[in-house]
């Protein structure tokens, strides 16, 4: 009978143990389920509101019986022959309506008079319009041909929001089929066998089944895009193998106390600190939920289920399965040189050198750190246009850039929203407000009816989503519109699309950081505190934290926003940051961090408890898990390093926070900064009293 104090870990794991069977069987009726239930379940996609007056507008759309149409542009010479073989041909396709050309409109010619620009409508509705895109395509692709001097390019709706669609779905099978061998072979380097290195790799890949499955069914009321979906795999893996990890090796540290007895030990150490870790990382994701954004909903679930099923795995089908491998999970050994044992002699002299003189390895790590954050000062939010998130190598893209360049703002227009709560807003005035509205527009605005409400697209100019679009932006919605359609009684307006949707998600993120930053940092203190019973130690892993993050946003700034190390990674800056990436990093980073933390102050605390001196706790503390935690931080370096081969900025910008962040406190600030700050407060860490606390809970849990 285990006494009441045991850890919920070690008593999952011992029920694991007795019952191996169930447990391992358990598990796979879990995932078979989770699959059954994205397979056989009914349902659709729920749809993600923008933010703001974005949102609002959005609404009103979504509330019409018909759709807003969607528009493409083809960019040709002006004054040569194309431009009439091109309308000709797009009238005789059928495929298309409204169409506007150079012949006809003077707007249509850019500033310069150089080129032309054909604009038109995909008729149709559900399947059709992918159909009548296709005829229209292939209609441009005709005239092309029979003009090879004319260079035609074709950019609109669907096309780029196709384009973008593909390099997602490309970028996602990328990160899928490299995560799996690189994490194989990082762990074939940790253990050395071929079987201890394919359990946390079978156990983080059907974990992330699992989490796959259930968001399945989760996405009929909460939205989960692509991006969410590509996250989820990459935290799954990187968390899934980490926790596994941490117990292995545990778990062959004490083998010489036989197997199961092996297993408890861990899951009485190591198993307790993953359950505390994954708790912290699942509350401190929750944070993300105070910005109200539908887009972060879906990643708030995913990342917490993901993470939750990997705890889940950790100790009840690892332990069980190891139970009944016992020896032969070293088989199948794999000779590499220079593989170290459970006791890190790197980390060991390390932890010796800073703790005899802490305030001056303290006062250097700490510089290094502030020094790395000093240009996120400087940093700006602003999400890219498609035209810079993906390279110009992808066809379309190159399109639009050039569209772009020629027509500034066409290929991303706000779309003024108009309805009325007294009739039709489809009346002469309204057409009168709309002509005052558009007057001063110097390139040309469409008008668009959409069932009961009117959309007018107008080009913003600028890239879209740069300071001269916002600026645009604000003039239209403070100014303009208030003056023109604001006049009209029983008449709404709301300005939606791309720029605006970007505009008011990054305001809305940056009024709502307090309140998540706010939210995790009280979180973190008062979970380690409950843990560590000391006031001291969360404030000073709170303190460590910060300097990691400020150091990865300082790095990602110097690098997506100043342009330095563009040409090696494959990308052009476009001088700003991805508006929610800081907030994102910040959350997992704090929760990721912690994971580090404790499994490190655990163990000193555990050498201190058995007797240590306290400057010897903290290095054979450092020296027996900053091994096993830079190999994780290896593990997940490696995995979110992925996002960098990938195509779009944005995924590069999250690979390069994520790799960068969690190596370097893994390495710096955990194995450097961390025994540095120990040290230098020494048995003022803890209260006396705690201390004692600490002693008998010790003394309880039979640590070892």
């Amino acid at each position: 009978m285990l006494p009441a104090t045991t850890p919920v870990a070690e008593r999952v794991t011992n029920w694991s143990l007795r019952h191996r069977a169930a447990a391992i069987l358990g598990w796979l009726a879990l995932v078979a389920l989770s699959w059954a239930i994205g397979t056989l379940v009914p349902g659709t996609d729920a749809r993600s509101s923008p933010a703001g007056d974005a949102g609002t507008g959005q609404a009103v759309l979504d509330r019409q019986a018909a759709r807003e149409p969607f528009w493409e542009n083809v960019l040709v010479p002006q004054g040569s022959p194309a431009v009439a073989d091109l309308v000709t041909t797009l009238s005789a396709a059928g495929a298309v309506a409204d169409i506007r050309s150079p012949l006809d409109d003077p707007a249509q010619v850019s500033a310069d008079g150089r080129s032309g620009l054909v604009t038109f409508r995909i008729l149709g509705t559900g399947t059709e319009i992918r159909a009548n895109l296709a005829t229209a395509t292939a209609a441009v692709g005709a005239v092309a041909a029979r003009h090879p001097d004319a260079r035609l390019a074709q950019a609109g709706d669907l096309s780029v929001s196709g384009a973008v669609d593909q390099s997602i779905k490309e970028d996602i099978k990328r990160s899928e089929t490299r995560s799996l061998p690189l994490t194989l072979l990082i762990l074939l380097a940790v253990f050395g066998s071929l079987v201890a290195a394919a359990i946390p790799v079978l156990l983080a890949g059907t974990t992330v089944l699992a989490t796959f499955g259930f968001l399945s069914a989760v996405d009929n009321w909460i939205p989960v895009n692509s991006a969410t979906s590509s996250m989820t795999l990459l935290i799954g893996m990187a968390v899934g193998v980490d926790y596994s990890l941490f117990f292995l090796r545990r778990a062959r540290e004490e083998r010489a106390h036989g197997v199961d007895e092996s297993l408890r030990i861990a899951a009485r150490t190591s198993g307790h600190v993953i359950v505390v870790s994954g708790l912290t990382v699942v509350l401190c994701v929750t944070g993300l939920l105070f910005t109200g954004l539908d887009n972060l909903r879906g990643l708030t679930v995913s990342t917490a289920l993901v993470v939750g099923l990997a705890v889940l795995a950790s100790v009840t089908v690892l332990p069980a399965t190891l139970s009944l491998l016992g020896a032969r999970v070293d088989r199948l050994r794999v000779p590499l040189p220079g593989r170290r044992g459970t006791r890190s002699r790197f980390w060991a002299a390390v932890a010796g050198v800073v703790t005899r003189r802490p305030a001056l390895w303290s006062g250097i790590a700490a510089t290094l750190l502030i020094l790395l954050a000093v240009p996120a000062f400087g940093i700006r939010l602003q999400d890219p246009v498609p035209t810079e998130s993906l390279p110009r190598s992808v066809p379309v893209i190159d399109a639009a850039a050039r569209v772009q360049e020629a027509f500034p703002g066409v290929t991303m227009p706000a779309h003024v929203v108009l309805w009325s709560d007294r009739g039709p807003v489809d009346t002469p005035a309204v057409r009168r407000a709309i002509g005052e509205l558009t007057a001063g527009t110097p390139k040309p605005a469409v008008v668009v009816p959409v069932d009961g409400a009117l959309v007018v697209r107008i080009p913003l100019g600028g890239s879209g989503n740069d300071a001269a679009a916002d600026r645009t932006l604000t003039t239209l919605r403070e100014t303009l519109l208030p003056r023109t359609i604001g006049r009209l009684d029983g008449v709404h307006f709301a300005v939606a699309g791309r720029t605006a949707e970007a505009h008011d998600f990054t305001a809305q993120v940056l009024a709502r950081a307090p309140y998540v930053f706010g939210f995790i940092l009280l979180l973190a203190f008062v979970l380690l505190l409950v843990v560590f019973r000391s006031v001291a130690v969360p404030a000073v892993s709170i303190l460590l934290n910060l300097l990691s993050v400020g150091a990865a946003y300082g790095v990602l700034t110097l690098v997506f926003q100043g342009g330095f190390l563009a040409p090696l990674l494959g990308f052009t800056p476009y001088g700003g940051v991805l508006g929610w990436l800081p907030m994102f990093l910040f959350v997992l980073l704090f929760g990721l961090s912690t994971d580090y933390h404790v499994f490190i102050l655990s163990r000193i605390r555990e050498r201190r408890l058995a007797g240590g001196a306290a400057r010897e706790a903290i290095v054979e503390g450092t020296a027996r898990s900053s091994g096993v935690v830079t190999s994780a931080a290896l593990i997940m370096t490696g995995v979110f390093s992925i996002f960098l081969s990938l195509a779009a900025i944005e995924y590069k910008m999250l690979g390069l926070g994520m790799a960068f962040a969690i190596l370097l406190d893994a390495t710096l600030v955990r194995g450097v900064l961390l025994p540095a700050a120990l040290a230098l407060f020494g048995d003022r860490l803890w209260r006396p009293q705690a201390v004692a606390d600490l002693k008998d809970h010790s003394r309880t849990l039979h640590l070892s």
